[in-house]
């Protein structure tokens, strides 16, 4: 066999030349730096004295006194929804959101669109102690759930409970929850506007919303909204926002219609709204005619409406079709569309007998009714 040829004597040598730059390289760099002051060898390094900072500002310290009273009673709670595995259907982590102990019983308030759809929850109290939630009912239409977890009682903090009607636009608030699974976070703001109005997930409206420019972030949803006293004055549960994170507008369902709400969740399992018995006809007809309202098509049997006198939309023998009354207020309140009315009737209860104003031929009337427990 041949020997291998041996390559010329040139490429023999040609790992000297990139051998011989890399090298003087290395020589100009010591000599560019060897001019700096050299490091260490000075006199002897020591931390710098502290500043003494003196006392926290007073709402500093009312801030965090706040926060150390009211965390107790946030929860972290995490969703499941049943997946299929290589040999059985497993529960797997679905979500996060927050939430708050509403009294000893166990009983957990956060929103419905935090727990819809899942198959199970987890709530996590403020000691990392972690239950197994059981879903007491929901109210859809106000974007608010209840569970409840089996948890001693000496382990549970209910949370203080305000008002909503008596909050004014400026005053200070602060929310506590759970903004990308970063637990008991709180942030502080204002009351920006009240009185707003945001869709539910049901499609209905929810009236009397407080806007706040505390930071809300996804996973604050069904976190407490308190006022400086630490009390309960909303549940965070929207943001307005063009990238999904806080812009400063975030919303909260009023106190006042949660401290309503949850009482008949946690006994009925629903919102218990009392029955009027009728059947509501287009609004849209009714605005094209320039008139507000509830348009009555059908007053139901029995009903308190049939009691009370109420008239259904009807067509006559030659085929005229002839309004029925239209709703215009209830007690106090004006009803300008559907969501008014359902509205109204929610804040009431059964066995209320309420003043019903409605226009008849053209001319105002006012009767009384007495509002029914819904059906089963």
């Amino acid at each position: 066999m041949d020997p291998l040829p041996r390559p010329p004597r040139a490429a023999r040598h040609a790992w000297l030349v990139p051998f011989a730059l890399g090298l003087l390289a290395a020589v100009l760099l010591v000599q560019l730096f060897s001019g700096w002051p050299r490091l260490g060898g000075g006199p002897p390094a020591e931390p710098r004295p502290v500043t003494p900072r003196g006392d926290l500002a007073e709402d500093e310290k009312a801030t965090i006194e706040l926060f150390r009273r009211a965390s107790p009673s946030v929860v972290f709670i995490t969703t499941l929804a049943r997946q299929q595995g290589f040999f059985e259907i497993q529960e797997v982590p679905a979500g996060a959101g927050s939430g708050f102990v509403w009294d000893a019983q166990g009983h957990v308030v956060t929103n419905f669109h935090v727990i819809r759809g899942a198959s199970a929850a987890r709530v996590s109290l403020h000691d990392r102690s972690e239950w197994p939630a059981t879903l007491v009912g929901v109210a859809p239409d106000q974007d608010l759930a209840v569970l409840r977890i089996r948890a001693p009682a000496d382990r549970l903090v209910p949370i203080l409970v305000g008002t909503s009607r008596d909050l004014h636009v400026g005053q200070k608030v602060f929310a506590i929850g759970n903004p990308f699974g970063l637990d008991f976070t709180l942030t502080t703001g204002i009351v920006s506007a009240l009185g707003r109005s945001i869709p539910a997930l049901t499609g209905r409206r929810i009236d009397d919303v407080i806007q706040t420019d505390a930071a809300i972030n996804p996973g604050n949803s069904g976190g407490p909204l308190l006022d400086s006293a630490g009390r309960l004055v909303g549940v965070n549960t929207q943001i307005a926002s063009p990238s999904g994170a806080s812009a400063g507008v975030g919303f909260a369902v009023p106190v006042d219609t949660v401290n309503r709400v949850v009482p008949q969740v946690v006994e009925h399992g629903r919102v218990v709204r009392p029955q009027i018995g009728i059947t509501a006809g287009s609004e849209q007809a009714l605005r094209r005619a320039g008139i507000g309202g509830v348009l009555v098509m059908s007053v139901a049997e029995g009903s308190p409406a049939e009691r009370a006198g109420l008239r259904g939309t009807y067509r006559t023998e030659d085929g005229t079709l002839v309004l029925g009354d239209i709703v215009q207020g209830i007690d106090r309140e004006e009803v300008s569309s559907v969501d008014d009315l359902y509205a109204a009737l929610e804040r009431r209860e059964p066995g209320d007998v309420a003043k019903v104003r409605v226009l008849r031929d053209g001319r105002p009337l006012e009767l009384d009714v007495k509002l029914a427990a819904p059906r089963e």
